[in-house]
């Protein structure tokens, strides 16, 4: 027998209230009307989404006390505040400007392995992997650490002013990079300007759409984060055709003029629909890690992340260092990869709200780790010694780039509402921006690890690989661990 679990629970709901009083004409007092006790019903709260969810309504029960109280238009006004719309137009708009939004942050962030590739043979040719690496796991560090401000701000304040303060950055950065030469001018430009903007435009363009969506939460979200996976298609085609024709300062230029209209549909549809609470704090709050199924999920999405931008940022590399793959198609692998990423952004989501969230994701994450294992590492073990063996490096190499994108690409879009599942709504924006903020410190390492992992076999891709694999062995036992805390071992649980 199937059950559902489920969480991010709406807060109080208002009680209704019973006038239906009988008048004495000798005084001015009224006395409440006597039943018969077979007649006296409970009092019925309002029905929580978690109720409408689920399918039924709540029971009802023999009421032990039955209190007239009066009526209050404050918690009235909660209660129809609180009732999710699953959509509407303002909800489907609101999803529309998240995707935009996603389609400039994260399409930048699934970029970088063309940057990382481009400027490793041309401007920082001098520099070793490990240190190339450090611009870019400066820039994802930023976009996720930063979420700690953010998310607080954003239930204390809503999105306008974050997503303005974030476009107006992540297009300077964008349309200034074409003017780097140096090492440290990448760092400031790319890695820290770039990944603040980011963080201030992706926080609250996934924590809106917890606002209006619970049901159908993991469709909505699946089908804003497919934004970042369009981008990560277009760019890195995009960047290939015009590095040679237009050269690197007009081609990221060309880049940045999108990122203005992409941020300005974002700044206009973006809004938050739910009131903040009152004495609402933006001061972030690690208390929320006595939650031992968050604790869990946040440790799982740590090793995830860990081994996430690894083939994000070297499989472009990779593919060149094989001599299996020609250049031109190896900058076409990132583009291969976003497109698996696409649908595995909504497809998975869509199956979550009807499988569960936390099912889902470690569905997930057993395909990325078996695709890293089983495609992955024998196409960087193997040598192209011979047509056969460069045509079976190049097809491992495809089919890995193509499965772990889609399943990879459902980790990124089933995050926020396995996270939104553990938590109030009110406190969506806190709790997700905390676990990034954790998150973030694997960002910062994965790459540079993945770069001096590199240095010590020489430029042999086979421990790197390993490395991928292992952290998503512990992401997978760590989700799998959150779920228990919850719901147990039962294989047949909805969660």
């Amino acid at each position: 027998m199937n059950h559902n679990y489920h969480g991010s629970t709406p807060g109080r709901i208002a009680k209704p209230h019973f006038s239906d009083v009988t008048t004495s004409s000798a005084g001015d007092y009224s006395i409440p009307p006597i039943y018969p006790p077979d007649q006296i019903l409970a009092e019925k709260e309002c029905p929580t989404p978690r109720d409408l969810e689920d399918g039924f309504p709540p029971t009802l029960e023999p009421a032990k006390e039955h209190i007239s109280a009066p009526q209050n238009s404050e918690s009235d006004a909660l209660t129809s505040d609180e009732a999710y719309p699953e959509g509407g137009l303002t909800g489907w708009l609101v999803v529309l400007g998240s995707f935009s939004g996603m389609l400039a942050a994260f399409g930048m962030m699934n970029t970088v392995g063309v940057f990382q590739a481009y400027l490793s043979t041309h401007q920082l040719k001098d520099y070793d992997e490990s240190t190339i690496g450090w611009i870019f796991s400066v820039y994802v560090f930023l976009s996720f650490f930063c979420g700690i401000q953010i998310g607080p701000i954003f239930d204390a304040k809503g999105p306008e002013l974050l997503i303005l303060a974030g476009s107006i950055m992540l297009c300077a950065s964008v349309l200034l990079l074409g003017l780097c030469t140096q090492y440290y001018q990448f760092m400031l430009v790319f890695g820290v300007l770039g990944g603040i903007g980011t963080s201030l435009i992706f926080t609250p363009a996934v924590s809106a759409i917890g606002h209006f969506f619970l049901v159908k939460r993991g469709n909505a979200t699946g089908l804003a984060a497919a934004g970042g996976s369009v981008g990560g298609v277009i760019f890195p085609l995009m960047l290939q055709r015009l590095f040679p024709r237009v050269g690197f300062a007009w081609s990221t230029r060309i880049l940045g003029f999108i990122f203005v209209f992409l941020c300005i549909v974002a700044q206009l549809l973006i809004r938050s629909r739910l009131p903040p609470r009152p004495g609402q704090s933006v001061i972030p709050d690690f208390r929320i890690f006595r939650d031992k199924s968050f604790a869990f999920s946040t440790a799982g999405v740590f090793f995830m992340e860990w081994g996430l931008f690894i083939p994000i940022t070297y499989l472009t590399s990779f593919a060149l260092a094989t001599g299996a793959i020609d250049a031109t198609f190896s900058y076409q692998l990132i583009a291969i990869m976003n497109v698996g990423s696409s649908i595995g952004r909504w497809a998975p989501g869509y199956v979550a709200d009807k499988l569960g969230r936390f099912n889902s994701m470690i569905a997930a994450l057993v395909l990325c780790t078996a695709t890293t294992l089983t495609l992955w590492l024998p196409a960087s073990i193997l040598e192209p010694t011979s047509p056969s063996s460069a045509a079976t490096i190049k097809a491992l190499t495809i089919t890995y780039t193509l499965i772990f994108g889609f399943a990879s690409g459902s980790n990124i879009s089933l995050t926020p509402v396995c996270v939104g599942q553990l938590c109030d709504t009110h406190e969506y924006g806190r709790y997700y921006a905390t676990c990034y903020t954790i998150v973030s410190f694997g960002t910062l390492t994965g790459i540079p690890i993945a770069g001096a992992l590199l240095q010590v076999t020489r430029g042999r891709y086979w421990i790197v690989v390993c490395w991928t694999g292992l952290c998503y062995i512990f992401a997978l036992a760590a989700f799998i661990l959150a779920r228990a805390c919850k719901v147990g071992s039962k294989l047949d649980v909805k969660y």
